[in-house]
């Protein structure tokens, strides 16, 4: 049987490969980049500082998803090192990627003297759907993939055959985990920004709480669908960190709704 396989270079310029994992990844940061100053303009605030925050988020973030990743399958690289570098075959893991953001966001807050939770509140939205995009780039590297199912499990799914064909790797069909997640990313990432509307019924700050739990509790299932999935110490790293995602988001969401001195995230500048 004859297996068409999507080629992962989408196209060359010169010699230089272009790989489809790299546009996907490129376009999800423009998205979430176009996403995050239309809010920071209707809010009026100071583009510039947005634009460097943003802009090293993404830089550290990215840095920050490929550590992670190297730290917990270091086996795959201690005999060739020089292959951390070779991103372009995959390997980014999410986690890695939002916390070295986050941390950026927190650097940049206590530097511009602004609340934290704002710029939280208005990176999380185009994160999610930043996600949801980049969940394809890891369907073209044959990565993100679940469990050994038949063909007519596949067909149930009503996916196109270019789909179901790619999703035949090493040997057997996997369930589709990545597509998963990504739906369930886009659907939060939409949520949120209907959510964002609603600024008079939100606290500062309970934005960043839905994305904790909605995106732990999504992520925290489909983890455990997942064949490819990173362990350490005999557990699934990312279900832990998902599920500590959610508790801590509904920690937090609590915590602020009793505050009275918790701001709403309002169409002025609150600053």
């Amino acid at each position: 049987m004859f297996f068409a396989k999507i080629d992962p270079v989408a196209f060359r310029i010169g010699a230089w490969p272009v790989r489809w994992y790299g546009l996907l990844i490129g376009l999800g940061m423009a998205i979430a980049y176009s996403l995050f100053m239309r809010e920071v303009r209707r809010k009026g605030m100071d583009e510039d500082q947005a634009f460097d925050l943003m802009f090293w988020a993404i830089v550290i973030g990215f840095i920050g998803a490929r550590l992670y990743y190297v730290l917990f399958s270091w086996e795959a690289y201690q005999s060739d090192p020089l292959s951390i570098l070779f991103i372009w075959q995959g390997g980014l893991a999410i986690y890695g990627g939002v916390i070295a953001g986050g941390i950026v966001l927190y650097y940049f807050a206590r530097r511009y003297q602004q609340p934290l939770f704002l710029w939280l509140d208005m990176a999380v939205p185009s994160l999610m759907l930043a996600q949801s995009i980049g969940r394809w780039g890891n369907f073209i590297n044959q990565e993100a993939y679940g469990r050994i199912v038949d063909l007519t499990s596949l067909k149930s799914l009503h996916l196109p055959q270019f789909m179901i064909e790619h999703l035949w790797i090493e040997g057997a069909y996997r369930e589709p985990t990545f597509l998963y997640e990504s739906l369930w990313n886009l659907f939060g990432g939409l949520i949120l920004l209907c959510l964002r509307r609603m600024n008079q019924h939100l606290k500062l700050g309970e934005m960043t709480c839905f994305y904790l739990i909605w995106y732990g509790i999504g992520r925290s299932f489909i983890e455990g669908l997942r064949s490819d999935s990173l362990y350490f110490a005999g557990f699934r790293i990312s279900q832990v960190v998902s599920i500590l995602m959610v508790v801590g988001g509904i920690t937090l969401g609590i915590l602020r709704r009793k505050n009275s001195n918790i701001p709403y995230y309002s169409d002025s500048n609150i600053m």
